[in-house]
């Protein structure tokens, strides 16, 4: 009896040292941790395109209201800046109501390509001021007297600009189609020191310039 106990002992022995143990294994793949990293040392998965696209996502309105203000007022200055180069420019974009329109430009265009009188008036009117300063008492009339035959020669000179550029108009476009208030405009702008005149003069002096 024992010889057979010691001979199943000797079989069981043998069959344990053939068979091969379980490897263990050297590394355990940890999963990504709460700080999205993995064994590798990698960061967490990599984001979706969906996910990508709503973290460059920025809001139209800045939520700060003082920022948002400070580009509203820079947007605005922006667009006074541009209005206000047009205008000079004569571009018709810009231009308000009242300079508007091909019969204006030509008012302009002929008053600006010459010599007015009232372009003069203001110049002048500082001389007379100074003279009546310098000059004795009893010579003090002679400047004053002068500046007033000056200034009705400005106004012969508007009121006749202003009816050639009427004429003008009239022999292209007819009466019935002249703008109301052109000999006005004509006028007014002739009293103005050319570079005070907005829009700015686009004409040089003493250029021909026809209408239409």
């Amino acid at each position: 009896m024992q010889v057979i106990l010691d001979s199943l002992q000797a079989r069981t022995r043998d069959v344990a040292k053939q068979q091969t143990p379980a490897e263990t294994p050297s590394e355990t793949t940890a999963p990504a941790g709460a700080e999205g990293r993995t064994a590798d040392g990698k960061k967490g998965p990599t984001p979706t395109r969906r996910e990508r696209e709503a973290a460059n996502l920025r809001p139209l309105v800045p939520q700060d209201r003082k920022l948002a203000a400070q580009q509203s007022k820079e947007k605005a200055r922006e667009a006074r800046a541009r209005a206000n180069a047009g205008m000079a420019a004569g571009d018709e974009r810009y231009l308000p109501v009242r300079d508007k329109g091909p019969q204006k430009r030509y008012a302009r265009d002929v008053v600006d390509a010459r010599w007015s009188v009232g372009e003069l008036l203001l110049p002048v009117m500082g001389v007379v001021v100074v003279l009546t300063f310098v000059l004795p008492t009893n010579m003090a009339t002679i400047p004053l007297l002068s500046i007033y035959a000056f200034v009705l020669a400005a106004i012969v000179d508007a009121y006749l600009t202003g009816r050639r550029v009427r004429a003008a108009i009239t022999t292209r476009v007819g009466a019935d189609r002249v703008e109301r208030g052109i000999r006005w405009y004509t006028g007014m702008r002739t009293i103005q020191m050319r570079p005070m005149r907005l829009p700015k003069p686009q004409v040089k002096r003493r250029e021909k310039i026809t209408f239409g």
